[in-house]
């Protein structure tokens, strides 16, 4: 492999190392200590695991700050076809807010993050399941790729490869993943066209994370087993490992994973299952990088010497040893990983022992190709005046500066350019191309197994201090102060410049409903003079009704109808601003929470057109109690009823008459403690002669277990194939009336039929679906009916907040049925 070659492999960890130091900022020196002692460790472990919160953050933070190692998760998914006890957000959406989680959690925690092109596509069963919708080869290579860039010592799995007894089977996979990976990752033979860029690398085992969440963890007999202190106390952090990861298990809040530390001793265990044999450590034989390395040896003596005589009080005064370390680091010459790494640690010691602080900021958090913008650099060195600035390199910039940093005060370097026309937007990489099956189409060899990539607009400094070059790279940044969070800073954004979008993801051409579609093109400038087209339909399907103009908000809003010649059809369309030859299509999604940066991502400007004759009570009204969030709510409005949310006051039986049902949205009964103390109001409503459908909830976290007039339960049985297969009593009510289901309507369903089935069911209630897993019985878990009084009551498990947005015509219909008994 040619240096060059070897260089651009290196870029890859470059890239995923800068997440992790971020801005240089001022730190403690007891920071600037921990940093010191992890310059000195060169010991690696990879964690594999499929999703995020998978991960055990104990044991990541016990050996990231207890043992000084370098430690990465690999998480196989992002998490897309989880749940969110925060939101609406589901699939991309969702699992862009946990990819940030997980870095929230690994800055947490102490380690690093990776990723496959694997599609979370929900559970599945066993590992037959999970590679009939991921393509083996490919998700192997991946896991092969973070092997060959990351270099660990050793491996462990959060799962072992035994299928079945509740275990999800992505779960088990990644734990069969990682095993045939130790082998392939060392073979030249395997992937070579990512020889390119990395070498083979052949970690010493492979470990299982041994547990049992039921109860005290038993060795078995025969097995070789490895453990570590996690419950001990870190004095340089002032917290106990296990207080770290459940800080850092906390960060996964779309999951509801809020923890409490738990205190006193704790240990966590690892059982070898693959690799060379080990006897007193589960790095037997791993050898300390710096004895391999000519010259190493000499520089881990100096680390040694420092840490011995380190200054906490003063850390300047430590920065001779630093500056003699980074010297000899740098006169290595080494394209190895870990030395690349060493030298960017020791770069920020130097600069977090000087106080150092560096930032690029610009007033506004989005920008599009074109624009101009005014940033600045901003620097202040706090401690002496030998920090000098040498040049300044940026989109349109490359200045050779020469100034000095007097001490404590503040340096300005105002720059303004225009953000280049070829700029690529700011689209999270794994979502540029269509997604064909259950695997991200990434073609760029060095993007795979980043948490996302690094075209945000950066600025590069070149400082020297006592004649040692340091490099730093900013990005830029939205900074602006809050009245309530005081100084917030957010990634800047680049946008396109036209935006499109749409009032609706499903419009219902049936009667009763509004059958128009809002266009909302927003411009970034100013309105340029343009027309709508949709993509798939001829010119005489669609027609303009108005076009508003509002020059104060750079917008237009087109109002559309539609006409579909043939009835009982679905069909996508795009909608699509051309303005000359320019086509714009995008529409613009942007992800707001607090505990993570600002997202924004593009998506066509597209929605399903759906013409039907069913048979609907249009404007009729509905209730609505909210739950953990779903998108159900718009889907009913868009049919034609009317939708009110109900909330804490709304729940007297003479407000509640007014609706002909009332829906109760997913995990309510997990989340909403206004329903669970009017419950029994509901079921008066139900008595009375409403109609109450509740949809489904989790076994874990119930705020009540009477959720219905007659008793069940609730267990984690699912049916996982999307269209598996079913027995149906075509004759019940709700199956048959007023719209007959046929064999039609249970195609094309996505993700699931449905999870967290009922059991131990009262014989009042009726259950006309069945649904069927392979190898597995019959499930009548999904939908359970019963009259009650005058009224019905319907429980269901059916996945309808993923198949209503999704525009699944059977799904709907069904759901139709259970509001208009």
């Amino acid at each position: 492999m040619t240096k060059s070659n070897l260089f651009k492999g290196l870029t890859f960890l470059f890239a995923l190392f800068a997440w992790y130091c971020g801005n240089a900022q001022s730190v403690p020196s007891s920071e600037i200590y921990h940093k010191l002692q992890e310059l000195k460790e060169t010991r690696r472990v990879l964690y594999v695991a499929a999703h995020p919160d998978d991960e055990n953050t104990r044991l990541i933070a016990y050996l990231a700050n207890g043992e000084n190692l370098q430690v990465a998760y690999l998480s196989l998914t992002r998490g897309d076809g989880g749940q969110n006890l925060i939101g609406k957000e589901l699939s991309e959406k969702l699992g862009q807010i946990r990819t940030q989680e997980l870095l929230q959690a690994r800055k947490t925690d102490g380690g690093r993050q990776f990723f496959t092109r694997a599609i979370d596509f929900g559970y599945t069963k066993t590992p037959d399941e999970t590679f009939q919708n991921w393509d083996r080869k490919t998700i192997l290579s991946d896991v092969v790729w973070v092997i060959r860039n990351f270099q660990p010592d050793i491996i462990i799995t959060r799962f072992n490869t035994v299928p079945g007894g509740g275990n999800h089977g992505q779960h088990t996979t990644s734990a069969i993943l990682a095993g045939e990976a130790l082998e392939v990752a060392a073979d030249p033979r395997a992937f070579p066209e990512q020889l390119k860029y990395v070498k083979p690398w052949k970690a010493k085992r492979v470990f299982w994370n041994t547990y049992n969440f039921r109860g005290e963890f038993t060795k078995e007999p025969g097995q070789q087993y490895f453990e570590f202190p996690t419950g001990d106390y870190n004095p340089l952090i002032g917290e106990s490992y296990s207080q770290i990861a459940a800080d850092s298990r906390t960060m996964h809040k779309s999951q509801g994973f809020g923890s409490t530390a738990s205190t006193g001793s704790a240990t966590d265990h690892i059982q070898l299952v693959a690799g060379e044999p080990a006897k007193n450590s589960a790095f037997d034989g791993v050898k300390n990088r710096w004895e391999g390395i000519p010259g190493g040896e000499e520089i881990e003596a100096l680390i040694e010497g420092l840490l011995e005589s380190f200054d906490f009080k003063s850390p300047v005064n430590n920065l001779d040893e630093l500056l003699e370390i980074k010297s000899k680091l740098t006169a290595l010459n080494s394209n190895e990983i870990w030395v690349k790494e060493k030298i960017t640690l020791v770069d920020e010691m130097i600069l977090s022992s000087l106080g150092v602080t560096a930032e690029w900021n610009v007033n506004q958090e989005l920008g599009y190709p074109g624009q101009k913008i005014a940033t600045r650099i901003e620097l202040t060195n706090p401690t002496n005046d030998q920090l000098q600035i040498k040049s300044f390199k940026a989109v349109g910039a490359n200045k050779s500066e020469n100034k000095s940093l007097e001490t404590n005060e503040s340096l300005v370097i105002p720059h303004e350019f225009v953000i280049p026309a070829d700029a690529p937007l700011s689209q999270p990489y794994w979502l540029k191309d269509p997604t064909d099956g259950a695997v991200y189409h990434v073609s760029n060899q060095l993007l795979i197994g980043k948490p996302f990539e690094n075209d945000q607009l950066k600025a590069n400094l070149e400082l020297n201090y006592a004649g040692q070059d340091i490099s730093m790279e900013l990005p830029l940044m939205y900074k602006f102060n809050s009245p309530v969070d005081g100084e917030v800073q957010q990634p800047f954004t680049i946008v396109p410049q036209v935006d499109i979008a749409l009032s609706k993801e499903n419009v219902f051409l049936l009667e009763g409903a509004d059958q128009s579609l809002d266009v909302t093109v927003t411009f970034a400038d100013k309105i340029l003079p343009g027309k709508i087209e949709f993509e798939n339909l001829s010119t005489d399907q669609f027609k303009l009704t108005s076009i508003i103009e509002n020059p104060e908000q750079h917008q237009k809003i087109f109002k559309v109808t539609f006409n579909l010649p043939d009835a009982n059809v679905k069909k996508t369309v795009k909608a699509k601003f051309v303005v000359d030859s320019q086509v714009f299509d995008q529409t613009t999604n942007r992800i707001l929470y607090s505990h993570i940066p600002n997202l924004t991502y593009f998506s066509p400007a597209s929605v399903n057109l759906i013409k039907e004759d069913w048979k609907i009570s249009s404007g009729a009204k509905i209730g609505y109690i909210p739950g953990a969030g779903d998108e159900v709510p718009e889907v009913l409005a868009s049919l034609g009823y009317e939708v009110s949310e109900i909330t804490a006051s709304d729940y007297s039986i003479e407000n509640l008459a007014q609706y002909k049902a009332i829906v109760v949205g997913i995990r309510a009964y997990n989340t909403n403690g206004d329903l669970v103390e009017n419950q029994q109001n509901l079921l008066d409503y139900v008595n009375s002669g409403g109609n109450m459908i509740v949809q489904y909830n989790t076994t874990a976290g119930l705020k009540t277990q009477n959720m219905g007039p007659y008793p069940f339960q609730i267990s984690r049985d699912r049916v996982t194939v999307e269209n598996s297969p079913y027995k149906v009593d075509w004759s019940h009510p709700v199956i048959s009336s007023p719209n007959q289901l046929d064999d039609a309507d249970f195609e094309g369903w996505v993700q699931e039929r449905g999870l967290y089935f009922v059991t131990n069911v009262s014989q009042e209630y009726s259950a006309p679906l069945q649904f069927q897993d392979p190898d597995e019985p019959f499930l009548d878990g999904s939908l359970i009916y019963t009259n009650y009084g005058k009224g019905h009551y319907v429980y269901t498990s059916i996945s309808f907040f993923r198949e209503l947005p999704a525009g699944v015509p059977g799904a709907i219909k069904l759901f139709i049925n259970l509001i208009e008994q």
